[in-house]
């Protein structure tokens, strides 16, 4: 009989579902941390876009009192309609360079940055290299214990 043999087998058996039992705690731990990272940055998201369009009308109302005051104070040195161009012109200015800074923030803000970062750190340790294990020589069934010591079975079982 070779009991080594049976032993063995059950062993890479439990050892393969305990690995397919981790494997599959870790990806449903990974689509957690997913599902709590993305409902944290679409509520910071939207609480920022709640309190932009709060302020929106108050924003409005003063930038088009602050237009018509510079426009009458440019007025008797331009005219009317060079007032008016100049003010147009430097709020263009402005707009486009508050926009042009609003869209390389949003670009540089990393959604799910966690979740990227866990994802990698798994992938890394499940692609890296299993550690070599010295072969026995062939026809010679080897275990070891926790301590490292190898237990040889001969090669007639007995």
């Amino acid at each position: 009989m070779h009991v080594g043999s049976e032993q063995t087998d059950r062993g890479v058996a439990a050892l393969v579902g305990r690995m397919a039992d981790g494997f599959s705690r870790l990806v449903t731990q990974h689509l957690q941390l997913a599902r709590v990272e993305l409902a944290e940055d679409a509520k910071a998201m939207g609480l920022d876009v709640a309190s932009i369009a709060v302020f929106v009308p108050f924003l409005l109302v003063g930038y088009a009192f602050v237009c018509g005051a510079l426009a009458a104070v440019l007025a008797p040195w331009t005219g009317w309609a060079g007032a008016l161009a100049i003010v147009g012109a430097v709020n263009l200015v402005g707009g486009g360079l508050g926009i042009l800074r609003a869209v390389k923030r949003m670009k540089s803000r990393q959604m799910m940055d966690d979740s990227v970062s866990e994802l990698s750190r798994s992938m890394a340790a499940l692609t890296s290299a299993p550690p070599r294990v010295p072969v026995a020589a062939p026809g010679v069934n080897t275990l070891k214990d926790t301590t490292g010591m190898a237990f040889k079975e001969p090669r007639d079982g007995r």
